[in-house]
């Protein structure tokens, strides 16, 4: 299988929902929903939800976070979920996000890959290397 890769723009909307835990001892513990509208060889829309923990510390978090993707992806149409694991330490972050295995669906079905996130002058983008 050949390793293909797209890049794009997308744009995405938070949305604070009321969460179970509360954070104790400086930690802010939030709960969002994630809209995100992909634009380019991903042309698609997803859904989601996003966990996270705001130190006391400036620059230091962490998050998770699971969307459902559906579109279509270089022209094939189906959807997949993408789980992200991403932490900042002091301003410098870590972010992966990868295909769930065995989430595709319709003509994405056997899809891995992972996805990397740029935001750049306020614009957010994706670069999508992924088999199929």
């Amino acid at each position: 299988m050949a390793t293909q890769k797209v890049t794009g723009e997308f744009n995405v909307k938070l949305n604070p929902i009321e969460g179970y835990a509360k954070g104790v001892d400086g930690v802010n513990l939030g709960r969002m929903s994630i809209d995100k509208t992909f634009t380019g060889e991903l042309d698609a829309t997803s859904t989601g939800e996003m966990l996270s923990a705001m130190t006391a510390t400036q620059g230091s978090a962490g998050y998770v976070a699971i969307e459902q993707v559906t579109g279509s992806l270089s022209g094939k149409k189906g959807s997949f979920v993408l789980q992200h694991y991403g932490q900042m330490n002091k301003g410098k972050d870590s972010l992966i996000l990868q295909v769930v295995p065995d989430s595709a669906s319709g003509e994405l079905e056997g899809l891995t890959g992972d996805m990397a996130i740029r935001i750049e002058q306020g614009i957010h983008f994706y670069d999508f290397e992924y088999q199929l």
